[in-house]
């Protein structure tokens, strides 16, 4: 089956991915203009918001950013009709229950809100039901929220990858008076998560675009392999001379290659360390979620001979290898920078041999290798040499692929 919806042609069966590209940060109005802009029903959405009776009138406008065409996504609370400016978590939580809205857009909307009320409960050291969500707790912010959240399901989005988060610099005025950028909660929210500043001195990621990356997407990094079935942009309140202030969305159809393509590269010349300790700093790492560590025989400086420690990670676990290095090796320092990684899509094909079940993995150009922890499982169980183990599950393979 082919669903269309608005500029989407997509196949239902394969999962939708959404990539958050945000080099000129977040927010959630520019996450909802850009989620529009890629084809999300913006009758619907506005339909969606109305049964939250916030009483905020919202619209939809073509703009541009430093030339670049995209969607801003306005809402507007004429003074008298906010009674409500400061709310409560658990009030916000009920209003997204009675709402019209989709299932997983309500529970979505609610976990970023508990997600934020736990930033700013850390912040302002209280409970999180005594916080009152001052500017969070606006219109503009429900809206922006749950906007967000009704989008994704309209676009039918399964999957949700952000880039690093450009913060922006300098100050911006809050509720609690001028604050540094990044603002205490979005900093709180941030933690763990990879970041960078680069830019016009304001705040390009707000406490609930951070809020709304934090909670729904799955990772941080490079944007996996996909095949692209759409892209929008949506415009941000400031029109930078020399920087499109946009939040660009990427759709696409993920095509099964799972690794990173770009990816975090480690590497430390050890010189003083047991080979002992040096095999369980490696285990250490994978454990990690390292994508692969090797050493290295070399030979430094006063012709002491070492070993060079070279780690692969994804682009957001490059923190975690760094600590791991440091905490279970000698070494004082690190190299480290970015790497390209070209990988193929692959599968998984059982087989049966006469000693048991072994995974075969399976490129997309046909080539193919027995899961050696499957092969050593076996060979140790049935006294098998492994070389036979081996080569009865290749033969095995290519039996049944005739």
């Amino acid at each position: 089956m082919v669903a269309s919806t608005g500029n989407i042609l997509h196949n239902e069966t394969v999962p939708l991915l959404c990539y958050l590209d945000a080099f000129s940060g977040i927010s959630g109005d520019m996450l909802v203009g850009a989620l529009a802009d890629a084809g999300a029903d913006q009758t619907a959405i506005v339909d969606a918001l109305a049964s939250l009776e916030t009483g905020a009138a919202l619209s939809f406008e073509r703009v541009k950013r430093c030339g670049i065409a995209a969607t801003k996504f306005y809402v507007t609370v004429p003074p008298e009709r906010e009674t409500h400016p400061h709310r409560h978590l658990p009030h916000i939580l009920k209003m997204i229950e009675k709402a019209a809205l989709p299932d997983r857009a309500k529970q979505n909307a609610a976990a970023v809100f508990r997600r934020l009320g736990e930033a700013e409960a850390a912040v302002h050291q209280m409970p999180i039901e005594h916080v009152h969500f001052h500017e969070v707790g606006a219109a503009d912010s429900i809206a922006d929220i749950v906007g967000a959240c009704v989008a994704f399901e309209l676009l039918g989005v399964t999957h949700i990858v952000s880039s690093p988060l450009n913060v922006g610099s300098g100050t911006a005025s809050t509720a609690h008076g001028l604050l540094s950028v990044p603002a205490p909660a979005t900093v709180a929210l941030l933690l763990g998560k990879p970041i960078y500043s680069d830019g016009p001195a304001k705040e390009l990621t707000t406490p609930t675009g951070a809020a709304l990356a934090v909670t729904l997407a799955r990772e941080f990094g490079a944007m996996p392999p996909i095949k692209i079935v759409a892209t929008g942009y949506g415009a941000g309140g400031y029109d930078f001379p020399n920087r499109a202030n946009v939040l660009r969305v990427i759709l696409g159809e993920e095509t099964g290659a799972v690794e990173a393509t770009t990816i975090a590269v480690l590497e430390a010349n050890i010189d003083d360390l047991s080979p002992q300790i040096l095999a369980y700093a490696m285990d250490r790492l994978l454990d990690k979620g390292a994508l692969d560590v090797t050493l290295q025989p070399i030979e430094m400086k006063k012709g002491r001979p070492g070993a060079l420690l070279r780690v692969l990670a994804r682009p957001e676990d490059r923190e975690t290898m760094a600590q791991t290095i440091f905490a279970e090796t000698s070494t004082l320092g690190l190299r480290t920078y970015t790497a390209e990684r070209r990988v193929q899509a692959r599968h998984w094909v059982e087989v049966e041999t006469p000693h048991g079940k072994v995974r075969m993995k399976v490129s997309g150009e046909g080539a193919y290798a027995p899961e050696y922890e499957d092969c050593r499982r076996i060979a140790q169980g049935s006294g098998v040499p492994l070389k036979q183990v081996i080569a009865e599950a290749n033969f095995a393979y290519l039996k049944n692929s005739r």
